[in-house]
């Protein structure tokens, strides 16, 4: 049985993620056999702000992940994010094409096609359009009409969009690897994805994923999402508070935070924390573990889950989701997050790691990699495999220089000596 192979890259506010995974036709686990993660550069709030510094760091990550799974890739799946994504949800209605016969997958396409028909800003364009439900004539609730009898076709579904020219940015740093860009994906409904069961998203669940620069809060109920919103606050705000608060440098802060995260549940533990003891060296030598988790971070935490809870009251599906909040994203890890959701929004909270995946996951099945494992089984499912060329050393400088800049600049160094 020959294995299919999909590669997905997440570009996010503080990492850019490349996973190479291999499916057979069962397509219930995927086997990883390249991982690569990198600094994210060039990348502010999950939208480009420097396209050569995002476009560096993402040849980067993905040649180090060609290079463990030992092939080239010619088509990827990106995740897309950020501030500028929305979401409403809209309706269609068709004619059933031949009444005196079944309801027909085209009859389906029509309907979505007809929802699709909404009035959206030349400078916005349309990412997802997913089926909430259907009814068929007056029977509504019906999650799949195909094969059905009716006359009149309807159906409720809930359209994500964003920035073309985010889309743009992100999609031109992408195509410098040299692969073509199989689909674009809003990185909460990958998330999604990855660390949600079908029991959570029938009876009604929040998906809160946290990342470096920004929120995302998806909320499905019956099955489908209903609402989705990006908030303009992450775990790096949290990194920034400790660093102007302990007088720490960006990277001393952030390493204070993981390692607080890391040893949260070792109550011997002393409440002075010594920095070097870290590898943290600077002017600061003792911090107060109590002053830090009650002092800084719970206070962030605080503002970001009550901007989710008031979202989601402001929207009116308040009481409408029993299974609780989801919690992912690496800012899911942070110290105090799970108590402070409980307590923000007065639901059940559990934090999602992502699940049905083999080979290389020492260090991936973490919350932080949820969108990325996510997008390997979207672009499964809608079947964005990629060809794959074994890796000579040819193939690999011949396929991984982006020409295009090469190009150019060779031209400009051409015309500096023209008169």
């Amino acid at each position: 049985m020959k294995m299919k192979v999909v590669a997905a890259i997440d570009v996010g506010s503080s990492k850019v993620c490349t996973l190479i995974g291999q499916a057979d036709d069962s397509k219930e686990t995927i086997n990883i056999i390249g991982a690569s993660s990198v600094p994210s550069l060039g990348v502010r709030k999950g939208q480009i702000v420097d396209i050569e510094e995002a476009a560096e760091s993402i040849i980067k990550s993905v040649e180090a992940a060609e290079r463990m799974a030992g092939y080239s890739l010619n088509r990827v799946s990106i995740t897309v994010g950020g501030g500028h994504i929305s979401s409403q949800n809209s309706h269609g209605v068709v004619a059933v094409a031949e009444p005196e016969k079944e309801i027909t997958p085209e009859d389906i396409d029509r309907v979505i096609d007809a929802a699709k028909a909404i009035s959206i800003p030349s400078s916005r364009e349309i990412l997802h359009v997913i089926p909430i439900s259907y009814t068929v004539d007056s029977q509504d609730g019906v999650a799949n009409p195909v094969g059905m009898s009716g006359i009149r076709l309807e159906v409720k579904t809930h359209i994500i969009s964003g920035s073309s020219t985010a889309i743009k940015n992100l999609t031109k740093c992408v195509s410098q690897t040299g692969a073509e860009i199989g689909g674009i994906v809003f990185s909460g409904v990958t998330s999604a994805q990855a660390v949600l069961n079908v029991t959570e998203k029938e009876l009604g669940v929040i998906l809160v994923d946290i990342g470096g620069g920004t929120t995302s809060v998806i909320v499905l109920i019956e099955g489908s999402p209903c609402y989705t919103t990006v908030l303009p606050i992450g775990a790096k705000n949290i990194t920034n508070d400790l660093a102007i608060g302990l007088r720490l440098s960006l990277e001393g802060a952030e390493k204070l935070k993981i390692s607080l995260s890391k040893t949260e549940k070792k109550e011997s533990e002393q409440d002075n924390i010594e920095l070097v003891n870290l590898g943290i060296y600077e002017e600061t030598k003792t911090v107060s573990r109590k002053t830090i988790i009650e002092g800084i971070i719970k206070p962030r935490l605080n503002e970001i889950f009550t901007m989710v809870s008031e979202e989601i009251a402001k929207n009116g599906f308040a009481g409408l989701t029993p299974s609780g909040v989801v919690l992912t994203g690496g800012g899911a890890l942070t110290v105090g997050t799970v108590e402070i959701c409980r307590r923000c929004l007065s639901l059940p909270v559990r934090i999602g790691i992502p699940e049905n995946v083999t080979g290389l996951v020492d260090d991936i099945l973490d919350p932080a990699y949820s969108s990325a494992i996510g997008l390997l089984f979207y672009s499964l499912k809608e079947k964005l495999y990629s060809k794959t060329v074994n890796v000579s050393s040819f193939s690999k400088v011949a396929g991984k220089i982006p020409m295009k800049g090469a190009i150019e600049k060779i031209s400009s160094f051409i015309k500096s000596f023209l008169p």
